[in-house]
């Protein structure tokens, strides 16, 4: 099997991650750190200053929630989940128990050049926040940051002291700024630049991310082992050929089979379907793949198909597949749709070509939507622990959403376990049938000739 474009999708993937990816939550579950103010300030611009004293009782309630970090703090069911579910600059196994994994970490500032290091620099702890900063960058929520006020170190490494949560007014929202704390003083944060015109609240800023992150880490450990399960396949199959499968054959010949004789074939056709169904096999095994390392609590629960960094790239690579491969028949349909009358026309092609972007558009936020949403139903199934319990206060309580979730958590599951499969074969079956319906050859002519006699 030819893994060319599965490896595409990955190096897409890889390259778009930080460009395009989704931000993390500015909110955070650890409330009483957090120091919420307004700034109405029309233009909602910023410019860098020096780092300002922090209030007194406000530096206090920051160094007391910063010791005992939460240790009551009032549970944030909705927060929290957006905070598992999304992206990270280090790969935490069992956050309670404080397994880290630190990534390689590639940034580049315009005005200051590359900084190229590992995650580790930042001392990350509870809730993926870093307790040190690096050449001027500090890891909040599992997010690499850099600080823009001057007075703080821009070399080396320094301790911090926590960080602060503020809202400031822009163009008429209310955005929602991070600050570092440093020897009693607050210093405005950037996030890493997004490309995503700030409708997801992003935007360009002091400084771009092309790190390895989870999700990036996750897709190269899936990438790797698909290739070892399906070079042991071949190895067996060419040492065995008149043997019946067994071991790792048997279990990926009835999915190969279902794909090619129950998708590729009907679609595609028999005579045109050897030509794509590397593409059809790489997009199912792939997602398969990943949807089933997300079902892995102990391995970090990654959402890599939850983000639409990850389905975009993979929506697009299937857009320009269709359209590349698109026969005059499909152009036709699109722009000039024959046998309908000609004040028509113009209306259906309007449709059709709305239908062009639409498809991909579909096709992204379905996969994404989907096992996006079974992870948060999860995550809120076991916060009903900590509401129960009212954070850790309530023994008697805990108990009570103990016994409550772990059934409903365990169902989920088992539903997700059934979504990884149906949603890795919609994306696929749906892929098929855009390309089979854009390489179709209708020959209107010869049906409108036989139509006289």
């Amino acid at each position: 099997m030819k893994y060319s474009l599965l490896l595409l999708v990955l190096s897409f993937s890889f390259y778009t991650s930080s460009m395009f990816g989704q931000s993390h939550s500015s909110h955070t579950t650890d409330s009483t750190m957090m120091t919420h103010q307004t700034n109405t300030a029309s233009s909602g611009e910023h410019n860098v200053t020096e780092g300002h004293e922090m209030p007194a009782d406000a530096h206090a309630k920051g160094a007391a929630a910063h010791d005992a970090h939460g240790a009551h703090a009032p549970f944030d069911p909705a927060s929290t989940a957006i905070h598992h579910i999304s992206d990270a600059n280090v790969y935490t196994i069992l956050d309670g128990i404080g397994f880290r994994i630190p990534l390689p970490t590639f940034l580049y500032a315009p005005e200051k050049g590359w900084d190229i290091f590992s995650s580790g620099k930042f001392h990350v702890g509870d809730h993926e926040d870093g307790h040190a900063s690096y050449n001027g960058y500090v890891m909040h929520h599992g997010s690499v940051h850099r600080v823009v006020d001057q007075g703080f170190p821009m070399e080396g490494s320094v301790d911090i002291e926590g960080f602060t949560h503020k809202q400031e007014e822009k163009k008429g929202k209310k955005v929602d700024i991070n600050y570092a704390l440093y020897q009693g003083k607050e210093y405005r944060l950037d996030a890493r630049s997004t490309l995503d015109g700030g409708i997801l609240g992003g935007g360009i800023t002091s400084f771009y991310d092309f790190s390895v992150s989870k999700n990036v880490l996750s897709m190269i450990l899936v990438s790797l082992f698909l290739f070892w399960i399906f070079r042991k396949a071949a190895q067996a199959y060419k040492a065995n050929p008149d043997k019946a499968p067994t071991g790792v054959q048997s279990f990926i010949e009835p999915m190969f089979t279902f794909i090619r004789d129950e998708v590729a074939i009907p679609f595609i056709g028999k005579e045109k379907y050897m030509k794509f169904l590397p593409l059809l096999m790489s997009i199912f095994f792939f997602v398969l793949g990943l949807n089933l390392f997300g079902q892995i609590p102990f391995l970090g629960g990654t959402n890599v198909t939850g983000n639409l960094t990850v389905t975009m790239i993979m929506a697009l690579i299937v857009f320009f597949v269709v359209n590349v491969n698109g026969k005059k028949d499909y152009w036709q349909h699109i722009f000039w749709m024959p046998n309908v009358p000609v004040f028509v026309k113009p209306l259906l092609a309007a449709v059709e070509i709305m239908g062009l972007f639409i498809k991909p558009l579909t096709l992204m936020l379905r996969l994404a939507g989907n096992i996006s949403a079974g992870h948060i139903a999860i995550l809120s199934f076991i916060g009903l622990i900590f509401i129960f319990g009212n954070s850790g206060a309530s023994l008697g309580g805990g108990a009570i959403g103990t016994a409550m979730a772990i059934p409903l958590t365990l169902f989920m599951m088992a539903i997700e376990l059934i979504v990884a499969f149906v949603q890795a074969f919609v994306f696929t079956i749906l892929t098929a049938s855009y390309i089979g319906a854009a390489i179709e050859e209708h020959h209107h002519a010869d049906h409108h000739a036989e139509g006289h006699h």
